[in-house]
């Protein structure tokens, strides 16, 4: 059995612009996006885990109507999460998972020894 996926309701490439965009690049290609397809892809993402927060994001945006429209009850729960205080402190960039660099070798490999050719 084959389960239904729900397909994006923007490009691929639309997508990872949103998720790759810092704050005010985030705002600024939100504003590109009409309203409803904007609605659409806020609960597409919040039901995402490694994108809810860009959804939550997405969804300060919508009008109440076009998200309880496309989301039902929890899109509307999504319009008041993305106006309350919480959210708004917690940005998309902030719950995004940090990179860390190693400082020094990851392992040490053994000096290469001379073969002698015979």
């Amino acid at each position: 059995m084959q389960l239904n996926e729900e397909t994006c309701p923007v490009p691929e490439s639309i997508l990872g612009q949103l998720y790759r965009a810092s704050p005010h690049g985030l705002d600024a290609l939100i504003d590109l996006v009409p309203a409803q397809t904007r609605a659409m892809l806020a609960v597409y993402c919040y039901r995402r885990a490694h994108l809810a927060s860009v959804g939550l994001a997405i969804a300060a945006s919508c009008e109440e109507d076009d998200l309880a429209q496309y989301g039902g009850n929890l899109g509307a729960d999504l319009f008041v999460k993305s106006r309350t205080a919480e959210a708004v402190a917690e940005t998309y960039l902030s719950q995004r998972r940090k990179i860390s660099l190693s400082s020094g070798p990851i392992r040490q490999l053994p000096p290469l020894q001379d073969i002698d050719d015979e």
